[in-house]
């Protein structure tokens, strides 16, 4: 962490804590009688789905893991039949309920390609200006990623993910190393 800056506060709440798990879906309807839910994916790898023995099904602030009965694709969407929902008046009530893994479920990404919640919180230091802020937020653009800074100095800095601009992750260190190109903070 850069001098100065506040470190953010962990939640309090259930033994399975929110920022610890990852968004794979979302229950977006019912299909039949038979208490099966519909899911939007919201992961890269949505084959996930038909592998999975258990999920943390995720609403109102309470977990619950529960066992995946039957997974199959039906279009852009998958069907779950989840342990413990077994009727559609159940399942209706599961609607907008997030699906979530923990961290050890990812699947192993390319070096030098990393999950954008793991780069969150990062330390970010530039070579000639030193520490610039935190990493926020990633922006997904056309041609590449947009990492968004706060700057406790210079504001909201706008970096393109881009090798000229990025020069190192080190998820242990929580620290980027970067490379300003000119222009990118205006004094």
């Amino acid at each position: 962490m850069c001098p100065g800056m506040i470190p953010r506060q962990d939640k309090e709440g259930s033994s399975l804590k929110e920022e610890v798990l990852i968004n794979i879906g979302k229950i977006v309807g019912t299909y039949g009688y038979q208490g099966m839910v519909r899911i939007m994916p919201l992961t890269d790898f949505p084959e996930r789905f038909k592998k999975l023995k258990t999920v943390i099904l995720w609403q109102n602030g309470n977990a619950k893991e529960v066992m995946v009965e039957v997974a199959r694709s039906h279009g852009e969407s998958y069907l779950l039949k989840l342990q413990g929902i077994d009727s559609l008046e159940l399942a209706k009530d599961y609607r907008n309920a997030l699906l979530k893994i923990d961290e050890s479920q990812l699947y192993p990404l390319p070096a030098g390609h990393y999950y954008h919640f793991q780069l969150q919180g990062l330390s970010v230091y530039d070579e000639e200006k030193g520490c610039l802020g935190e990493l926020t937020e990633v922006l997904e653009t056309g041609a590449n990623d947009v990492y968004v800074v706060q700057s406790p100095e210079y504001g909201e800095i706008l970096l393109p993910a881009i090798k000229d601009v990025i020069l190192e992750v080190n998820l242990a260190e929580k620290i980027m190393r970067v490379r300003l190109l000119p222009g990118l903070i205006e004094l």
